[in-house]
């Protein structure tokens, strides 16, 4: 995911004169957090390439978007602001709000994963001041930790985790109107993703993925990343670092046995992959949840 300054929505509100970054954090895993407060301001985001949850911590009675005045937001109340949306929002009065911002590669691996779908066959939803009391709560306790303490960003992280899996369940629905062509069959993505998950602690080839489906190598790839919207590499590594950090959390193996067991060559290795995705080595990602 690119740098939290980069972000087109984040960007919107570090414009404003108004409007006042209180904490941000780069979280991995495609996502990061931001808690803002504003005032008197009128902001537009305009497609923004990543997708936003947002969530109203306090005020937000006079907050409203341009084209429906009489709809107003206040605390607890959520917004869901798809990659590609237009909005543009009226801000009287003061608010402070959490965002989460989530990259599409993040969301395409929930798709595949939890909804055991095509990413291209579903979208996010958009939505104006939702009621989900169960995601406020999960808000508050993400903007109650210090992101500045590396186990508690990372304890971040897995709220994050939390947040956009319930999104995922709750507020993605079919793309209407699509004809979907080429990529692979629903059997032979779900015959991948259930090897795939069977066999982390395997050396799998790409040539060993494309024989599963009976295609060459070139045809494979294009058609994985057709219907998975990422290059099996990146799946794959995905995958890994999720059965890790499950591993890490409900279990005490050593972190060798760890790194084996999930796929990966030597626990120098392991902890380079997790610490490039996570921000923090596997020791101290399981230090944090034994903390807690």
């Amino acid at each position: 995911m690119p740098t939290l300054q980069t972000l087109q929505v984040f960007q919107a509100l570090a414009s404003s004169p108004n409007a006042r970054l209180e904490h941000s954090a780069e979280l991995g895993d495609g996502m990061a957090a931001a808690l803002w407060s504003n005032h008197h301001d009128a902001r537009d985001y305009e497609a923004p390439t990543h997708h936003t949850l947002s969530c109203y911590i306090a005020g937000g009675t006079g907050t409203f978007r341009r084209e429906r005045p009489a709809t107003t937001g206040g605390p607890g109340k959520l917004c869901i602001l798809p990659a590609g949306h237009e909005s543009a929002w009226v801000i009287n009065g003061d608010i402070r709000l959490a965002h989460l911002y989530f990259s599409p590669e993040q969301f395409a691996l929930g798709c595949v994963t939890l909804l055991d779908r095509e990413p291209r066959q579903v979208q996010l939803h958009e939505a104006t001041f939702l009621d989900d009391p169960q995601q406020a709560r999960r808000f508050r306790q993400l903007i109650a930790l210090n992101w500045d303490e590396p186990g508690e960003r990372l304890l971040t992280s897995s709220l994050a985790h939390d947040l956009l899996d319930h999104l995922l369940l709750s507020q993605v629905g079919q793309r209407q109107g699509l004809r979907l062509k080429g990529g692979l069959a629903a059997h032979q993505r779900r015959l991948l993703v259930e090897y795939i998950d069977s066999h982390l602690a395997d050396a799998i080839s790409l040539g060993h993925l494309a024989a599963l489906c009976a295609l060459s190598h070139y045809h494979f790839a294009r058609m994985f990343r057709e219907s998975f919207e990422l290059p099996p590499h990146q799946y794959l590594l995905a995958r890994r670092l999720a059965r890790a950090r499950q591993l890490l959390r409900s279990t005490s193996q050593p972190l060798g046995d760890v790194a084996l067991a999930c796929g990966f060559a030597s626990a120098s290795h392991f902890t380079n992959r997790f610490r490039q995705a996570l921000g923090a080595t596997p020791g101290e990602y399981r230090q944090a949840f034994l903390a807690r």
